[in-house]
């Protein structure tokens, strides 16, 4: 989950290598370097903490005016964050500098082998124990470095993106990949590296995207030659022109990312819709779905997988699905899904949903479903990405980068994306009616509007953070559609304030939950007037009388409930299955207000990371 930056050309390297580690901060800030290269040869720095101690520390210690370098910022897998355990790290001979996003699975055997063989290891990396074994095949095999790093990956098990320097060949840096992202850059005579496209979007607008199993060698002056690691062979460069543009990665105003993603989803659901949903003709075209349309009608079921605020959204898609459909759904953890022995069968459709399209776990399940003949639909933000490449059809929720690490925007696009799909299998189907589909399409047009006016909200919602920003313990209930709003809502607190909440259905709260309930715990209810409404204010009633605290989410110009709780939120009325699209905004703002009140890291919350790339 860790990022890197890698850069050759014309220009001074370090500032485009800093301010591209800055954005991608979100995939790792426990520590972070840079190695600069010139005729004098490697310069590195690197620190324990964030980007800007880095810069820091570099613009004390290094001559920043190098043409080529690599950098790194770190999400601690084998290693505590310190100085030594920072990237990148150096051979033995000082030779040869890597930086490296993954993990080597088999380091500890490997690094037996190589102490064997006279190698010293000084920090506690697999990533050491990497670029020790390319210079080990350089001096047995005596191949230059791009060969090298071919052949010790084949003798190397897990998970990398990794970029490797050698002092001997001054003008090139050699990448590969497998399992972790890696985008290269096209400039004029000039070629960036990096976790994704970020860090060069203003300089270019060309990329390759490297796919698993394959190196490059990149030189100036050269084109870039790619190679399958396992064979040898070349392999013609796709390149994609890049859809991303530099305001979209910039807070435009907002204090945080994450508050600019939450204000974001009114445009990014139109731009989901957009060209897909045309009411005015009670159409929905997606081509993803159309070129298969037999593959879903025919399904047996549907099998979900996905995780973390991904998995919440797939919760709300089987209540969808089943409803407008009519087609069985499992929702699975995709991490648990690729460890037991599921039962897949060909007339299955497989749906994995993930915001960055590179979640390890999910492409691990992917390529399960695929090994056992199910027919595997991708739903993902990021174009180009890991995900939207290995399944056999897509739809991309179109909600434009997500810098923030607690996901907002690609929650409701996601569930914006499966509507859709759901209402036109529901119409293809004939479980709903071209009456009830044609008012879903002019509704769902009418959900940014309703998120917009749920917004006007935010200066309610900051006085009702305030009085619960000290709470140590949360509840959060729902129903139906709900509870997995109830689920989302309760892990945007607990990843960025770090108050530890739990999501129930409302109905399980007698189960167990309602043991913790006293003057002491709040509990955030959603109880919209759609769906089992009076069973949610029975729960409620039986709150109050063990004196919980009650943060109600109801639907504008409730009266009932309004009387029970002690603080209420409104949001404008839809239909039941559109509500987790507007329920979900309030439990978005409390969670942001109360992180930003208690001084914590909104944008970066500690131990977290963007794109869970590593298992």
């Amino acid at each position: 989950m860790c990022g890197i930056v890698g850069y050759i050309g014309h220009r001074e390297a370090y500032p485009i290598i800093i301010k591209g580690l800055q954005r991608l901060e979100y995939r790792g800030y426990d520590s972070a370097g840079v190695a600069l290269f010139d005729e004098n040869g490697i310069h590195l720095c690197k620190t324990k903490g964030k980007v800007a101690e880095l810069n820091k520390k570099c613009k004390k210690e290094l001559n920043t005016q190098a043409k080529m370098g690599i950098g790194h910022t770190r999400w601690a897998t084998h290693g505590e964050p310190n100085d030594t355990n920072s990237h990148p790290h150096l051979s033995n001979s000082g030779n040869l500098a890597i930086i490296h996003n993954g993990i080597i699975e088999n380091y500890e055997s490997l690094k037996i082998e190589l102490e064997k063989r006279g190698y010293i290891f000084t920090s506690d990396t697999d990533t050491e124990v990497l670029v020790n074994l390319i210079e080990d095949v350089q001096k047995k095999e005596k191949v230059k470095l791009g060969k090298a790093v071919q052949i010790a990956l084949s003798q190397a098990i897990g998970a990398y993106a990794i970029a490797v320097y050698d002092t001997q060949k001054t003008n090139e840096i050699v990448v590969a990949r497998l399992g972790s992202p890696l985008a290269i850059g096209l400039g004029e005579n000039e070629f960036f590296i990096a976790s994704d496209a970020s860090p060069f979007i203003e300089y270019t607008k060309s990329a390759i995207y490297l796919e698993d199993g394959e190196t490059a060698v990149i030189r100036l002056g050269k084109d870039i030659k790619i190679r399958k690691i396992k064979d040898d062979n070349l392999v013609k460069p796709y390149i994609q022109e890049l859809q991303m543009n530099l305001d979209q990665i910039e807070k435009g105003g907002f204090d945080h990312f994450m508050l600019k993603e939450i204000y974001e989803q009114p445009e990014a659901i139109r731009d989901t819709y957009r060209g897909r949903m045309l009411p005015e003709k009670g159409l929905i075209k997606m081509a993803g779905i159309d070129d298969h349309i037999s593959k879903f009608l025919n399904a047996k079921r549907i099998i979900i997988v996905a995780c973390g605020t991904s998995w919440h959204a797939g919760l709300v898609a089987e209540y969808t699905f089943e409803d407008l459909a009519r087609i069985p759904v499992e929702v699975e953890y995709a991490s648990e899904f690729r460890y037991r022995n599921p039962v897949i069968n060909k007339d299955d459709v497989v749906i994995a949903i993930s915001q960055s399209g590179e979640t390890a776990d999910t492409m691990a399940a992917i390529n399960l479903a695929k090994e056992n003949g199910a027919f595997v639909f991708g739903v993902c933000n990021v174009v180009g990405s890991s995900i939207s490449r290995a399944t056999d059809a897509g739809a991309y929720t179109h909600a434009g980068p997500e810098i923030g690490v607690a996901s907002t925007k690609a929650f409701t696009t996601q569930i914006t994306v499966l509507s859709l799909i759901a209402l036109k299998l529901g119409k293809e189907k004939g479980s709903i009616s071209n009456s009830d589909f044609n008012m879903y399409l002019n509704e769902l047009e009418l959900i940014p509007a309703k998120i917009e006016q749920a917004l006007e909200s935010n200066n309610h919602i900051i006085q009702v953070a305030d009085f619960y920003k000290n709470a140590r313990n949360c509840l959060y209930l729902g129903r139906g559609f709900n509870f997995p709003v109830a689920l989302e809502g309760a892990l945007k607190l607990k990843e960025i304030s770090y108050i530890h909440a739990e999501g129930y259905p409302a109905a399980e709260m007698k189960h167990g939950p309602i043991a913790l309930i006293d003057e002491e715990m709040p509990v955030v209810v959603i109880a919209t007037k759609k769906g089992h409404y009076e069973k949610v204010v029975s729960n409620v009633q039986e709150i109050k009388s063990r004196k919980g605290k009650i943060i109600a989410v109801v639907t504008q110009g409730d009266q009932q409930v309004k009387k029970i709780a002690d603080h209420v939120i409104e949001i404008p009325d839809t239909f039941e299955a559109f509500t987790p699209l507007l329920t979900t905004i309030p439990l978005q703002l409390i969670s942001y207000h109360i992180a930003v009140m208690l001084d914590k890291n909104v944008d970066q919350p500690r131990n977290l990371a963007k794109s869970v790339t590593v298992e």
